[in-house]
């Protein structure tokens, strides 16, 4: 009897050159920093590491289209989970982990860390709660305004619970008849 051998599925990140394309980024940043902030090379890498995390300037490299390109696979695919697949504000999810991923690169650190792929999913993991939860913030508010502004009883179809969108519609088209 033969063993069929099973190939390898492709990984939509390659953690290598994830983290070989983010060491380069950092020794580019590390290029600037030592040009434009004063004693900098003189520091132990702790307190470079440090200063490199809230430094802000408009000599600061962009970050590169592999490492954007695989921010942007990493929150695409994370979006795919069964716990958040059926959110009509997906889009806004994934923007807001790609956002956090670009603010939060200086904060990774290659020699405590081997894997950016874990760091930047937990990055952009978190970054998806905080979405929902910003989005649940929004929908109890439009609850109550609907709620004190009186249009509560056209959402409910004779005390059966909510109503259908047409029923909805043609109700308030009742209402400003009046």
């Amino acid at each position: 009897m033969r063993t069929v051998k099973k190939t390898q599925k492709q990984h939509y990140v390659d953690n290598q050159e994830f983290l070989a394309a983010i060491v380069k980024y950092k020794q580019k940043v590390f290029a600037v920093a030592e040009k434009e902030i004063e004693g900098f090379s003189d520091l132990d890498s702790d307190e470079q590491f440090t200063i490199l995390k809230n430094w802000k300037s408009p000599n600061k490299p962009r970050v590169g289209n592999y490492i954007g390109s695989c921010f942007l696979k990493i929150a695409t695919h994370l979006s795919y989970r069964p716990n958040f697949i059926n959110y009509m504000y997906k889009d806004d999810m994934i923007c807001d982990g790609i956002e956090n991923c670009i603010q939060y690169i200086d904060n990774f650190n290659p020699e405590k860390s081997k894997n950016p792929f874990a760091y930047f999913t937990q990055i952009v993991y978190y970054a998806f709660l905080r979405r929902i939860a910003k989005e649940k913030r929004q929908m109890d508010i439009k609850e109550k305004i609907i709620e004190k502004s009186g249009y509560n009883h056209v959402f409910t179809v004779d005390g059966d619970g909510d109503a259908g969108y047409n029923q909805i519609k043609s109700r308030l088209e009742l209402n400003s008849k009046r």
